[in-house]
């Protein structure tokens, strides 16, 4: 477990930077040393994309997709405060799992297709499907492909000019 400035130390950003990431991407905030090894997963995650001039902008909106894609499929059911976050750090068939939230969804992201249905929580079913309220999980999954795809070309452009300036930066010591 660890606390905020553990984080901030470890990410090398100061405590301020990440409880504006907190807010911003809407992230369950603890007191002292209560933050899992996946909290830190995602906000590293998040600070490796930036550092590859990936936009807040258009993490916040994959984030936003990506949480919505796991409540459609009823992975928040898990009673876990930070259930969003709870596969963050774990490695596995990089095909297979979310870009934030590392969710693995147990077959390559992008075959286009979801097992529909999955509700763990067994809760009072709604009186209309999500499909007939307009959330159709195949379409919030297309969408989450475009953000992604996106947002992978933006950071691989970046790699390169990085790979030089790190090369370049050894002359500095």
């Amino acid at each position: 477990m660890h606390s905020l400035g553990d984080m901030a130390k470890a990410l090398n950003r100061p405590a301020v930077y990440l409880r504006g990431l907190q807010s911003r991407f809407d992230l369950a905030s603890f007191a002292g040393k209560a933050y899992p090894d996946a909290y830190l997963a995602f906000l590293r995650t998040v600070v490796h994309l930036r550092v590859l001039n990936v936009s807040e902008e258009s993490l916040r909106n994959l984030w936003d997709v990506e949480r919505k894609l796991l409540r459609l499929l009823h992975v928040d059911s898990t009673g876990s405060p930070t259930w969003y976050l709870d596969s963050c750090g774990r490695v596995g068939d990089t095909e297979r799992r979310l870009l934030l939230s590392n969710h693995d969804m147990g077959i390559p992201i992008d075959s286009r297709s979801v097992q529909l249905g999955l509700d763990f929580a067994g809760g009072v079913p709604e009186l209309f499907g999500s499909k007939e309220m307009g959330e159709d999980v195949l379409r919030v999954l297309g969408e989450y492909l475009r953000l992604a795809a996106r947002i992978r070309a933006e950071a691989a452009v970046e790699v390169s000019l990085l790979r030089s300036a790190i090369h370049w930066a050894a002359r500095l010591e």
